[in-house]
């Protein structure tokens, strides 16, 4: 596995550094997941998982503590989980996850944002089938053989365990994301370079030179989508 999370979350936080449409979509999705259960995360693992990817980006607390207390006021906006799938050029794979109060909005903006940049939507089923759902964590300061020891101290099971670029990614079950938060943060470790469960592609892609292009365009495109949370995709960037 390596899908280099690091240059990911760089490169998507650079993109946003201008303004704050990525801390929007956060606290649309930190209010969703406070909804569907208690606003309190201790007692919300849906809320814990996007609070720590949320850490990750740096969102301010401001954003957070805001979507919090909207979610336990009377506000009761509602919002559909949708994902869509599809293909990009040269048969690239894409899945991209939202959270719509206007379903039409968002299922016509995606299909243009497809079909003006070499891509097609496909039908449920089409792509989801070639990629696993993955809890991902990265940590600095530690070697992979100390994480794996931690881990196997608290008796949690990770798929892999590889260094990349100064961090230790480890890729682990989703049912597993909250044993290896407190396993780390029982091993004295509170901060992450990434915490978040995604969907990690079974086999990757190269494209040629202009494809490729194309396809950054296509997922700049969606990304640049207001009601668009996630993109996944199967490309080696």
């Amino acid at each position: 596995m390596g899908r280099k999370w690091n240059n990911i979350k760089e490169k998507k936080a650079s993109k946003d550094a201008n303004n704050s449409r990525i801390y929007a979509k956060f606290g649309i999705e930190i209010y969703v997941a406070a909804k569907k259960g208690e606003p309190d995360p201790e007692a919300n693992r849906a809320l814990r998982v996007v609070l720590e990817r949320a850490k990750t980006y740096n969102v301010p607390k401001a954003i957070i503590d805001r979507a919090l207390e909207k979610a336990k006021g009377a506000a009761d906006e509602n919002y559909v989980d949708l994902r869509y799938e599809g293909f990009g050029p040269s048969g690239s794979m894409v899945i991209v996850d939202a959270l719509t109060n206007n379903v039409n909005r968002t299922a016509a903006n995606v299909r243009a944002a497809f079909n003006k940049n070499g891509g097609n939507m496909g039908v449920n089923g089409s792509v989801a089938y070639m990629f696993d759902e993955t809890a991902v964590f990265g940590v600095e300061g530690k070697s992979a053989d100390e994480v794996l020891d931690l881990l196997l101290e608290a008796d949690v099971e990770a798929r892999d365990i590889v260094e990349e670029e100064g961090s230790v990614i480890v890729y682990a079950d989703p049912e597993q994301f909250h044993a290896v938060q407190e396993a780390f943060k029982r091993a004295g470790v509170t901060d992450f370079t990434v915490a978040e469960i995604t969907m990690l592609p079974q086999t990757d892609v190269t494209l040629p030179e202009e494809a490729l292009a194309q396809f950054e365009r296509l997922i700049d495109a969606l990304e640049d989508l207001e009601d668009v949370q996630q993109v996944y995709h199967n490309v080696d960037l």
